[in-house]
């Protein structure tokens, strides 16, 4: 396994170098972090590291990119977007990642050619060409660069390859924005998403790393790992009484444990065939 993570990462570093430079979107995540830092090995200060900061992102993962990126001295750009302001957005509909990365990678499209490069890199995976991913079609429309799933890495290597180089995010559970707590067509709002943010907050803080608080309304369904699920069983009183304070009525456990993605359970055939690769 490891001789071919390897492999894949020479294939990586050589894509990465035929650019000449590039503005990465970072997002402070497992893929993004593990593609600044080769990008960054390879090309040097080449290379621009840009994070959206909205209202979908929380604040402390906006922290942990500006402390990754200042540790390795790399040029970090944070910009503000308003992902609710975009036509569509707010509505929820099924392809609510293609505005929200369409508005995303224009901005960056604009910075790159503001600061010389030529070239736009997200964090795509190799193991995204198989999932409900709308923002992809934005990225091939605007002819952003998807540089590991070019080499084929999939998740696993990137997790393998990013702890060896000692990268904390290697084992950092996924992350996705706030707005994919809610069910398809329910009406996102701001105060929906703090609601959200904070009942995280709120749960990770007890110790608990991989898990989503799904909001149903007045119900919130709480997703934790299935090796979780016992141990957050003896803070039900607490987390129930945050979690009402924040205007829940009810307050659940998903049994089936955390699962990435759960609100596409929801989506027909066709709807998950929305061109995402």
């Amino acid at each position: 396994m490891r001789e071919l993570a390897l492999a894949k990462l020479e294939k990586l570093k050589s894509i990465i170098e035929k650019t000449g430079g590039a503005v990465v979107a970072f997002s402070g995540g497992v893929d993004s972090t593990f593609l600044l830092k080769v990008a960054h090995d390879v090309l040097g200060d080449k290379v621009l590291a840009v994070t959206a900061n909205s209202e979908t992102y929380p604040k402390r993962e906006l922290e942990e990119a500006k402390t990754f990126a200042a540790a390795l001295g790399i040029e970090h750009i944070v910009i503000e977007t308003l992902e609710l302001e975009i036509a569509g957005f707010a509505d929820n509909p099924p392809d609510r990642c293609f505005y929200c990365k369409h508005e995303l990678f224009s901005k960056l499209t604009d910075i790159a050619k503001k600061h010389g490069f030529q070239y736009v890199f997200d964090g795509s995976n190799y193991d995204d060409r198989n999932d409900h991913r709308p923002g992809m079609r934005a990225a091939k429309e605007l002819g952003v660069v998807s540089p590991l799933k070019q080499a084929e890495m999939t998740k696993e290597d990137i997790r393998e390859i990013s702890k060896e180089y000692g990268l904390s995010t290697w084992d950092k559970p996924s992350f996705a924005c706030l707005s994919s707590r809610f069910p398809y067509g329910t009406k996102i709002t701001p105060e929906k998403l703090n609601v959200i943010g904070a009942a995280e907050d709120f749960i990770r803080d007890l110790g608990f790393r991989e898990l989503r608080v799904r909001h149903h309304d007045t119900i919130a369904r709480i997703e934790v790992g299935k090796n979780d699920l016992e141990k957050i069983i003896p803070y039900a009183s607490q987390i129930v009484e945050k979690l009402k304070s924040l205007g829940f009525l009810y307050v659940t456990l998903d049994l089936a444990g955390y699962n990435t993605g759960s609100m596409n359970y929801t989506l027909s055939e066709a709807e998950m065939s929305v061109e995402s690769k």
